[in-house]
This record gives structure tokens, sequence and C-alpha cells, in this order.
């Protein structure tokens, strides 16, 4: 086994509370019962950082990632006191990426300019769509003026680094629809584009009553359309769902990708440490109540095995259009490149894979349209087909 050395670190802060859950949403959001107790809820995010810091001793944070939920309901002031609380207990790099997810419809004027003083300088903004009869049908409380306003914002506070959400795959959507979309996200003179299928995720309201989705053919065309049209205009695909100008890929996610650690802070976050020939997997209790409550914050833990490792770093690895190669293979797993060379050779065999330099590797066009089989290649159970 290779020495396993700690990676890069980032910290990722769930904020669990939205005004209204999205039907498709199966993240762990919560709508707002009257205010919610941010003050008291970053005070619980402090105590959680505190009982992980003994993990992370002396290591430096590159990034901070504020998600939910609607983190953009959270006042300005309780994130700069989240910010300085975590500079006072580890070094953040100099200009460390912060992001926060926001929501168009749930903003106040200005607000964007309060986090940009508390020291956000990266957005990601949840449009989905530019289209009112699109918003409405996946259930999302914003329109399109609210959306353009929200742009409008973001540009006033002088934050130039943003993402836009887009999804295609909507409930009445052709492949005009999406690829119009498209041309109003970059439009906006966003960074970074997210552009995602919808998914009808187990335990949804979308998932128990399906809406009529369009055929699978045309999501296909939709995404291939919109492809064409973003590399056209001078952004490129880093990540299967992930388009960005150069320069500005979202390094938060990247850490993920190239399976880094990251600390899980805040109602049912999840986290990587790796420390003393480990990987630890560390989440927190789901529900705001039982996290604020004080008496343990933590849901459970667990240790990679040798077999969860490889998989695990091909989950992420595998999402890369540049992929991976052998040196970060080794020292994010700690395991021989001879532990991959089975699958590795199965998914070079059947075109998911192609060399991408000395000891590299990427996924193919065909393995990014199957991606979940190419990473299958790599689940500890699975045999040579």
């Amino acid at each position: 086994m290779s020495i396993l050395r700690p990676p890069p670190l980032s910290v990722y802060v769930h904020l669990p509370w939205c005004v209204r859950k999205c039907p498709y949403c199966d993240f762990n959001s919560h709508e707002l019962r009257g205010e919610a107790p941010f003050a008291a809820y970053v005070d619980a995010l402090l105590a959680d950082l505190d009982d992980e810091l003994p993990r992370v001793a002396g290591r430096r944070v590159t990034t901070v990632f504020f998600g939910g939920g609607t983190p953009s309901l959270c006042p300005a002031a309780e994130l700069a006191r989240f910010l300085a609380g975590l500079a006072d207990r580890l070094v953040l790099e100099p200009g460390a990426e912060v992001t926060l997810e926001a929501n168009p419809g749930a903003l106040d004027s200005g607000r964007f300019a309060a986090f940009a003083a508390a020291g956000v300088n990266r957005i990601s903004l949840g449009v989905q769509s530019f289209q009112p009869r699109l918003l409405a049908a996946i259930g999302r409380i914003h329109d399109d003026r609210q959306a353009w306003e929200a742009v409008a914002e973001i540009a006033a506070a002088g934050i130039e680094n943003f993402n836009v959400d887009l999804m295609f795959g909507l409930p009445g959507q052709t492949v005009e629809d999406a690829v119009a979309d498209v041309e109003s996200a970059l439009a906006t003179g966003a960074t970074h584009l997210s552009h995602y299928q919808l998914t009808l995720e187990p335990g949804t309201p979308f998932h128990r009553h399906p809406p009529p989705l369009p055929h699978e053919d045309a999501a296909w065309a939709m995404q291939t359309a919109a492809a064409a049209r973003l590399a056209a205009a001078g952004l490129h695909r880093y990540e299967v769902s992930a388009w960005a100008r150069p320069g500005r890929e979202a390094r938060h996610n990247l850490n993920y990708w190239r399976f880094g650690d990251y600390l899980g802070l805040g109602a049912g976050a999840h986290g990587k440490i790796s420390s003393g020939g480990q990987i630890l997997r560390r989440w927190k209790r789901r529900r705001p109540a039982g996290y604020l409550s004080g008496e343990t914050r933590l849901e459970g833990e667990r240790r990679l095995d040798e077999s969860e490792r490889l998989f695990e770093f091909m989950l992420n690895a595998l999402r890369l259009s540049a992929g991976f190669d052998r040196a970060l293979l080794e020292a994010r797993t700690g395991l021989p490149l001879e532990a991959a060379r089975p699958a590795l050779d199965r998914a070079l065999a059947r075109g998911l894979l192609e060399p991408a330099g000395c000891e590299a590797w990427r996924p193919t066009a065909l393995g990014f349209r199957f991606l979940n089989d190419l990473q299958g290649y790599f689940l500890p159970e699975a045999a040579p087909a």
C-alpha cells in the first residue's frame, strides 16, 4: 500500500432551511415555519467545528461552500460570524474560494453586497430555467424576472465569479427551450454553468407522482445541442455536468472529484478525512432540531476499506473530462495502481476509457454518456465481464 498523505482540505457547511421544498428535491432541506434560528445554528456549527478539529489540526482550508436548503436566507452577519470563527480555528488560504448557494425569489435587495462584505466571493445561483412555464412545472418559487434581478444584484455587489444552475429534460420542455435557457445563461455573464438532467429521486413528490417528461432521446438531443452552444461560447466541459470559462472551474467541487478531504458541518452534512493511513467518513444528524439540541451532532462514522477507497475514488474522478493519473490515484487512496488494473483494462476494452498520457486515463464520449456503467466496473463486487 502507498503512503496516504493528507490531500487539500475543504469545508462544507449545510444550511437546511428553504422557503418551499421543490417536488424533485431529495436534499436534506426543510421548509421554514416562522423564523429560522440562524444565530443558534451558527453557534452549533462552530461547536461542530470544534469537535472536528483534532482530525485536521495544522491543515489549511482551500475552499468553503455554503449549501442547502437555501443558504442565502441566512443573514450575512451570521455567515461572517461563522467565517471569522473558522479563521480563528484553522488557516484559510489566501484567496480561498468561498461559495454561497442562492435562489432567486428568496433574496432581499442588497443581500449580495452584504454577502460579499461577509467574505463570500463566489455565488451559485439556482435558476434552473429562465422560462416561467417550465419554472412552474417544476415547482420553483421564482419567475424569470426574479432570476434576472438576482443576476443584476450579483453584478452590483462586484462578485464576478458566479455559477448558474440549469436543468434540462423538464416537463413540457423542447430542444429549442433547452437551448434558449443556455442562451439566457450565457447572457448573464456567468463564469460557470451547471447543466444537469432532471431525475425522479426516490422519496420525492415527483417520484410518487411522475410528471410527463421528455423521451430519453429528446433529453439526449437537449444535452448535445446545449453542449455545442456552450463550447462555441468558449466554455469547456471539465466535469460531466459542469462547464466553465478558463480558470473559473469550481475549486470546491474539484476537490471532491479529485477525492480530496472535506469537513461536513451542519444538519445532515457528510465529511471525508484522511488521517493516520485511514480514510474516515463522518455524517451529522439530519433533523435541524436534533442537530441544534447539542446532545450529539454526530450521526455516524466509518472507515473505508481498500475496495471502498478504490470505488469512491473512481466514483468521483471519472466525472472529470481530464480523468486521473496513477499519481493521483495512489496518493488519494493509498493503493497501488495494480488494485485498479483489472477494471481499467475492461473499461479500456469496452471503449469507456482511453489513455490520457503516461499512466493517465479519461472517460471517452461513450464513457461520459454511460457514466454509471463505467463507474460500476470499480464496484467491490463487480465481476469480470
